[in-house]
């Protein structure tokens, strides 16, 4: 019983995570916009980037966005299917 109060005050573990990863699915669709543009080689040339940008310091977590929705962008054009949100929230949780 005092979970359940728990659960009903503060979430559970599952709706704090969820609410923790939904601004990176929301920053994802930002970027969705600007990779369209981008030809397969220029979508390509953001993992070295990526590489990059890690080794210089910069966090995991700030570069999951734009790994995600680069990823979205080559299967929408690759496999003709655009991940759904809930597809990238279960990525990030596996990450």
């Amino acid at each position: 019983m005092f979970v359940r109060l728990l659960n009903i005050l503060f979430g559970s573990k599952n709706d704090r995570e969820l609410k923790r990863l939904k601004p990176q699915v929301i920053r994802a669709n930002e970027f969705e916009v600007s990779l369209q543009p981008l030809d397969d080689e220029g979508l390509a040339a953001k993992t070295p980037i990526f590489k990059k940008r890690l080794e210089a310091g910069e966090f995991l977590e700030d570069l999951l966005p734009e790994a995600f929705a680069v990823c979205r962008e080559m299967s929408k054009r690759r496999l003709g299917m655009r991940h759904f949100d809930v597809q990238l929230l279960g990525g990030m949780v596996l990450h």
